[in-house]
């Protein structure tokens, strides 16, 4: 029993992996195509491009290997059936439960580690990605131009004299009126420091003026910090369950959860038809497995996108258990009743 189980999951090995790099590479094109769209709102370099790709791994991966588990596993079985291995089986008196058996660890297996993508590595992955194009999109707002009037620094009009080399400006003048009174600033240098999120803009050696009709001040200064926090709408949590209860597009998570849960289960729950639909006689009956693995993955995923519209959470509860009545009722009658 233990050559013919470890017969069975080489098999199952050698197949599973060729499916999943297929999958995978055709998902990883859909991805790079919409990286590509970002390029024309920020910059980005290679490494940063390869950064915001490691970001949609866990959801590459989660889209893939359910799928690849069904395909692969009952493409295994049907390759034995269809070499009549599967009938001799049968013939020496093996039970279909033992076949049962042998991909339900797997199945599990994959279970728990789609469950750990889930549920732990999806939410801290979401939210470095998208607090990542947001503190891109920051900088990208503040692509300045030396010698141009225009700028805006928060609620500071700003002008620079000139662009150095090194990053810097020179020659630096900033506005900002608050009801009557208006306040001047000039420094010698100026850089852009973007730290977490937060823009500033350091000057350095200047004068700064504050007059209205009452008064009249003046200050000097060796280094002056100027800050603007257009980008404080990042995202931050500290476990998964603050991310999964959290109210900030809610409607988008449950959504979310639910797919992704069923989902999960999918490997475990599709047992009993990835055997009715692989094990055939070769000599009596025409096989039309690529129909129903297809059949089968559009109803599963057609229902798990449709009827959450209707029943919320219950959806989970109620495809699980009239997707395992139904696939049992099948097996019995397809495979059970027969051999």
């Amino acid at each position: 029993m233990d050559r013919l189980q470890k017969y069975i999951i080489n098999n199952l090995s050698m197949l599973f992996l060729s499916i999943f790099l297929a999958l995978y590479t055709i998902a990883s094109v859909i991805f790079l195509i919409k990286l590509a769209t970002y390029t024309a709102i920020i910059q980005l370099t290679v490494w940063e491009m390869a950064k915001l790709y490691i970001f949609v791994v866990p959801e590459l991966l989660f889209f893939t290997l359910p799928i690849t588990f069904f395909v692969s596993a009952a493409l295994t079985i049907f390759r034995l059936s269809n070499d009549n291995e599967i009938v001799v089986l049968f013939a020496l008196g093996i039970h279909p439960k033992f076949i049962l058996k042998i991909l339900l660890k797997p199945a599990l297996l994959l279970s728990a580690l789609l469950f750990l993508n889930f549920f732990i590595i999806f939410p801290h992955a979401k939210v470095l990605s998208k607090n990542f194009i947001s503190y891109k999109k920051s900088e990208a707002k503040f692509n300045l131009a030396a010698s141009e009037f225009g700028h805006k620094f928060g609620d500071w009009l700003l002008y620079l004299g000139k662009k150095n080399d090194d990053r810097t400006y020179s020659d630096v003048f900033l506005f900002n009126k608050k009801g009557e009174e208006e306040i001047l600033i000039g420094a010698k240098k100026a850089s852009m420091i973007n730290e977490g999120g937060i823009l500033k803009l350091k000057l350095n050696d200047g004068e700064g003026y504050s007059y209205s009709k009452e008064k009249f001040s003046q200050i000097d200064f060796e280094t002056m910090y100027i800050n603007d926090t257009l980008t404080s709408d990042l995202t931050t949590y500290r476990t998964p369950i603050e991310y999964w209860l959290s109210k900030d597009r809610r409607d988008k998570k449950i959504t979310k959860f639910i797919t992704n849960t069923l989902l999960s289960v999918f490997p475990i729950i599709s047992l009993f038809l990835i055997l009715s639909i692989s094990i055939v006689h070769a000599r009596h009956q025409q096989s039309k497995i690529y129909l129903y693995l297809l059949l089968s993955i559009l109803i599963y995923y057609g229902m798990t996108l449709g009827l959450q519209k209707v029943f919320v959470f219950y959806t989970i509860p109620i495809i699980i258990v009239s997707w395992l009545a139904v696939t049992y009722t099948i097996y019995r009658k397809a495979i059970v009743e027969r051999f």
